[in-house]
C-alpha cells in the first residue's frame, strides 16, 4: 500500500507521469474541459469532493514549481482561496502568475490533465506546473 493518502489509482499514475514542466488543472465541476486533454473526474456530488481537500490531497504527491490562478480568483475569493494563499506563503506553490479567466480556460488545452471536483462555487480553479524534486 501507498504512504501517502492520495487513493485514487487515476490521479496517481497521473501524477507519476508528470515531467518538469507540465501542468495539471484542478477545477471546479463547471470548468471546460477542452477536446484532447484528459479528464480525472472526481465530482460525486455538489461539494464532494471540495477543491481544498482535492488540493491539498494532490499536494502529497506532487512537487509544484508555480502555479497559475485566474485574476476572478482573487476577486471572488471562494472558499478554497485562503488555502491557496497559505500554500503559496509557505512556498509549497511556488511562484504565481495571474491571467483572466478566459485565458487561464486557453491555458487548460495544453493541461496534461484536468481534476474536476464535486466543487461549485465559481473560480475555484487552479494550474500546477510541475518542478522537480532534484
Amino acid at each position: 500500500m501507498k504512504k501517502t493518502p492520495l487513493l485514487n489509482i487515476a490521479l496517481s499514475r497521473l501524477i507519476a507521469s508528470l515531467g518538469h514542466g507540465d501542468i495539471l488543472l484542478i477545477g471546479d465541476a463547471g470548468l471546460p474541459v477542452p477536446s484532447g486533454v484528459e479528464l480525472i473526474d472526481l465530482a460525486l456530488t455538489q461539494g464532494v469532493p471540495d477543491f481544498a481537500c482535492t488540493l491539498r490531497t494532490v499536494l502529497a504527491e506532487m512537487q509544484v514549481e508555480s502555479h497559475v490562478l485566474a485574476e476572478e480568483t482573487l476577486r471572488h475569493a471562494p472558499g478554497g482561496l485562503p488555502l491557496i494563499q497559505q500554500l503559496h506563503a509557505s512556498g509549497e506553490l511556488g511562484t504565481r502568475k495571474l491571467m483572466s479567466h478566459e485565458e487561464f480556460k486557453q491555458l487548460s488545452r495544453w493541461a496534461k490533465a484536468i481534476v474536476r471536483t464535486g466543487e461549485c462555487q465559481p473560480y475555484s480553479n487552479i494550474a500546477l506546473v510541475a518542478g522537480v524534486t532534484f
